[in-house]
């Protein structure tokens, strides 16, 4: 098993007044070539949007777009006349495609909001546009991974156009799971939102990460109370 850690101070940033961003990959004007992708996991980013602040509609095309939200409201327009808030226990999907526009904006005047948005190189180019969102049934996340993002239409959850899998879980202090791999040529990254994990002899704490390659399996073992992402991804674009 191939692991490397990548603390949460590592992560490049920017702080635009209205938006503190952290960059998992080189993004916008943070730049490092070791840090362009993790094999079709193309962004991460943690942002901090000011009260009534956002991104005005801006295009995206050929990208699976997927925004988790961890605190407070996100309003969301598109081209396609989509519009909708989403907030924590919440997740959406946008497959840009052949070409969309889009906007995204704090949806309270008095409290920020907090997100994730995450990009992943699709598997077919040009394809119909497409929006989804889901929320997550109460409890669902409770001392288990819950998947909110599969390669496959026919899931529960939301799809995208990629050999990918996402998991949501929260686990009380003391837990230990076993995750195994999707398949065989994908590589997971873990993101831990909160708390504390173990990962063979690695510790995680708050917005650290931690990529993994060539194992089918492995154990985490929560310390506190955590809140985990693990996305399961293709390692060749």
């Amino acid at each position: 098993m191939k692991t490397t850690y990548y603390p949460s101070d590592s992560r490049g940033k920017a702080d635009h007044g209205w938006l503190s961003a952290r960059h998992s990959f080189s993004f916008a004007s943070y730049y490092n070539p070791e840090r362009m992708h993790f094999g079709s996991l193309r962004v991460l980013n943690d942002d901090t949007i000011a009260p009534g602040k956002g991104f005005g509609m801006h295009p995206h095309d050929n990208m699976e777009i997927i925004t988790i939200p961890l605190e407070g409201a996100l309003a969301h327009e598109d081209s396609m006349g989509n519009g909708s808030t989403i907030q924590s226990g919440d997740v959406q999907v946008m497959s840009a495609g052949s070409g969309i526009w889009h906007s995204e904006f704090n949806a309270s005047k008095e409290e920020v909001c907090k997100i994730l948005q995450i990009w992943v190189f699709p598997n077919q180019r040009q394809v119909e546009p497409r929006y989804d969102q889901l929320t997550i049934p109460l409890g669902k996340m409770e001392n288990q991974l819950f998947q909110v993002v599969s390669p496959n239409q026919d899931d529960s959850g939301l799809w995208i156009h990629q050999r990918a899998w996402f998991y949501l879980g929260k686990f009380n202090r003391g837990k230990q799971i076993s995750y195994s791999g999707k398949h065989p040529e994908n590589g997971q990254y873990l993101f831990l939102l909160h708390g504390k994990a173990m990962i063979g002899d690695q510790e995680l704490n708050e917005r650290d990460a931690l990529s993994i390659e060539d194992t089918t399996q492995f154990d985490l073992r929560f310390s506190e109370d955590t809140y985990i992402l693990i996305m399961d991804i293709p390692m060749h674009i």
